[in-house]
């Protein structure tokens, strides 16, 4: 039995970009239904499995697929790294193919993008981009959903990510590009956001009104914003470049003086973990405008929503 909960145009989530605004409002949608009715919502994925291949290890990523699929009525089969070891033990082919067999959905946090999208390719079940080294579209969707619970809506407004043009940075563009959200981005010269990332979101822009605008001065980006965001300095696999990070990124740090420019009622988001007194300061972090644990949580209903839709089975 099927239930009415909407449908996606594609059949794996694996960028924000693969998506239309339909798309992200029927995401939305339900993410907010089962956030307001998480132990009554209908066990959609009952008797379901989901695998979840992670190379990367995780808190948010790991509770909340697993947490989720229960809540569905479904179950989680974690598999690390040394498990698996993807590519190498055998072919992402066989792993994918072997997984469709078992599993109703696999969930992948990888290092390279590059596996994810071979995933997908050949599984015969939804595959959902839980992390690559380029896009964390979980976490996008998860950003501006929790804008949309403060605002209602997020066409017009201006959001400004500040630091490493990152994964997180990627997926932030894309879905502030889709939703008609003005998008600044401040980074050091050399840690811009990619461009090929940056082009399409202009293209995307082009359609729903929004305006991108990748500066190198903190400042000048934060001024006027609705939402402030930032991320840590060196992401996972780039502890070697801590060090260096820390005196090239420093003048990025979000403190009280930095926010200070932006509206006075500005949002403050982090994906986390936080390295307090690095990107950001305990007083914004922990400040009456930061929905940092508000969007913690809101990982849990929008991965729901994700794996309801693409997961759920069809006649």
């Amino acid at each position: 039995m099927t239930h009415d909960i909407g449908t996606l145009k594609v059949t794996s989530l694996n960028s924000i970009a693969d998506l239309d605004r339909p798309d992200v409002e029927t995401i939305f949608q339900l993410a907010k239904r089962v956030k307001q009715d998480r132990f009554d919502f209908p066990k959609v994925l009952k008797d379901q499995r989901l695998a979840m291949l992670f190379e990367k290890e995780s808190l948010r990523t790991r509770v909340t697929f697993d947490v989720g699929i229960q809540d569905l009525g479904g179950s989680a089969v974690f598999l690390d790294h040394q498990d698996v070891r993807l590519g190498a033990r055998e072919s992402l082919k066989d792993v994918a193919k072997n997984l469709s067999r078992w599993c109703h959905g696999i969930v992948a946090r990888t290092y390279r993008h590059r596996t994810v999208l071979d995933l997908a390719r050949h599984a015969d079940v939804p595959v959902i981009n839980g992390l690559t080294d380029y896009l964390h579209p979980c976490q996008g969707l998860t950003d501006f959903f929790t804008m949309t619970e403060v605002w209602g809506d997020v066409r017009g407004r201006t959001f400004t990510y500040v630091g490493d043009g990152n994964n997180t940075c990627h997926s932030l563009i894309h879905a502030g590009a889709l939703l008609g959200c003005h998008v600044r981005v401040a980074s050091p010269e050399g840690y811009e956001p990619n461009s090929k990332v940056v082009n399409h979101a202009m293209n995307l822009a082009k359609e729903s009104g929004s305006e991108i605008t990748i500066l190198e001065d903190p400042v000048e980006a934060v001024s006027g914003a609705d939402a402030v965001y930032t991320d840590v300095w060196a992401s996972m696999g780039m502890e070697e470049e801590t060090e260096e990070r820390a005196e090239m990124f420093s003048p990025y740090r979000v403190d009280g003086k930095l926010m200070s420019h932006a509206k006075s009622d500005a949002l403050f988001l982090h994906c986390l973990p936080a390295h307090r007194g690095h990107e950001v300061s305990s007083e914004v972090i922990d400040s009456p405008g930061s929905r940092v644990y508000q969007n913690a949580e809101n990982r849990l209903h929008i991965q729901k929503a994700i794996m309801a839709l693409l997961m759920q089975r069809r006649s």
